[in-house]
């Protein structure tokens, strides 16, 4: 049975798009998929609470911790924006100046990857005699993870103007700042995003592991507490709860990319 469509209509001179009414339906089965397969789990198997809670009682733990739940995913939630934030400007500012200037490029860009290398859980010692505990570690630890894949999708997109484009702001003599911003940095902006969409995950598993190490609050601190609580339940609820956020996060920068360079899905094929 095929799926029911609409027609949308599309640019001039393209075909029309065919947006699936089932487009969101999709999500919902396979998380409803996801989630009987776990609770049959729990029923046919004897696996205790501590090791594997069912989703009732993962219900049941949200429900009992609510109001702290939802304080402390605003606490995670603001840390993220915030490590993901410092991130965009220093990996854009990195990765601009290695895409316009070659001795840059060839200086820094090792280093940069050697630092990407490096896991960055064996630099959180450091990052508690640096800093001690609270919110900057977390938001550092964010950053470090995060901002890596900005740099290289900024560059690469800076790096990769169409030739004929280039060609043609040559011939009508623009200066290099109109060759930036009206050639360079439009063509450029799909392959920042997907920088983007990659680094906000990140950002999210920066700050929950900041938190895990030395926070003062946050997601991060609720499952370290619960799990040496053996309160597997709350910690499954906590973890639900990062999910959604990460969710969000991801498909709102989705949205913003699609507001922002809506010629992208009119010149591109449709799957």
């Amino acid at each position: 049975m095929t799926d029911l469509v609409t027609e949308v209509p599309a640019a001039s001179g393209a075909p029309p798009r065919r947006l699936p009414v089932s487009a969101l339906a999709w999500p919902v089965i396979g998380l409803a998929v996801a989630v009987g397969a776990w609770w049959a789990v729990t029923l046919i198997f004897p696996i205790q609470t501590f090791i594997l809670p069912s989703p009732p009682k993962v219900a049941e733990a949200f429900g009992a911790l609510r109001v702290e739940l939802l304080r402390q995913t605003w606490n995670t939630t603001v840390a993220v924006l915030y490590g993901f934030g410092i991130s965009v400007v220093v990996g854009t500012l990195l990765g601009a100046a290695i895409a316009a200037w070659r001795p840059f490029e060839r200086m820094f860009q090792p280093l940069l990857v050697a630092f990407n290398a490096v896991p960055k859980v064996a630099l959180a010692p450091l990052m508690l005699v640096w800093f001690g505990y609270g919110r900057t570690p977390v938001l550092a630890m964010a950053v470090m993870v995060a901002f890596f894949p900005v740099v290289l999708s900024t560059a690469t997109g800076l790096t990769s103007t169409p030739a004929d484009l280039a060609e043609l702001t040559r011939s009508m003599d623009a200066s290099r700042w109109q060759t930036f911003r009206t050639v360079r940095l439009p063509a450029a902006l799909p392959q920042i995003f997907v920088g983007l969409k990659v680094g906000m995950p990140l950002a999210v598993i920066g700050v929950v592991v900041g938190e895990m190490q030395y926070g003062d609050g946050g997601l991060g601190m609720v499952i370290v507490q619960t799990s040496g609580q053996v309160d597997t339940a709350s910690s499954f609820a906590a973890i639900g709860l990062l999910a959604v956020v990460s969710i969000v996060l991801y498909y709102l920068l989705v949205l913003a990319e699609r507001l922002l360079l809506p010629w992208v899905r009119a010149t591109t094929s449709v799957r």
